[in-house]
């Protein structure tokens, strides 16, 4: 006969709903620290006597922080609209 093992009480974090939604904050945070020292670096290579490519690299930094900023911002709405995946639970006598 043979032995079941029993089964594990927690799931692993990556599997869970909440470890889910716990990296999208994270990715969130991500998103706002990388657009600050995107803007910091960029601003600081505007300040001093500039060459073009100097110029080049601020304004691309400075278009690279407003993506960034864009894409923190459309995380945060797919979070606060969606909070728990693309799937919602149903009771099983609606799928009939």
């Amino acid at each position: 006969m043979q032995t079941l093992k029993p089964k594990s009480k927690s799931r692993p974090f990556c599997f869970s709903v909440k470890g889910h939604v716990k990296l999208i904050r994270l990715d969130i945070i991500n998103s706002v620290v990388t657009a600050v020292f995107l803007i910091v670096v960029s601003v600081l290579a505007l300040i001093p006597e500039t060459t073009t490519y100097t110029v080049l690299g601020g304004v691309f930094g400075l278009a690279a922080s407003v993506f960034s900023i864009a894409d923190g911002a459309l995380i945060y709405r797919k979070l606060l609209f969606n909070p728990s995946g693309p799937y919602q639970k149903t009771d099983a006598h609606d799928k009939l």
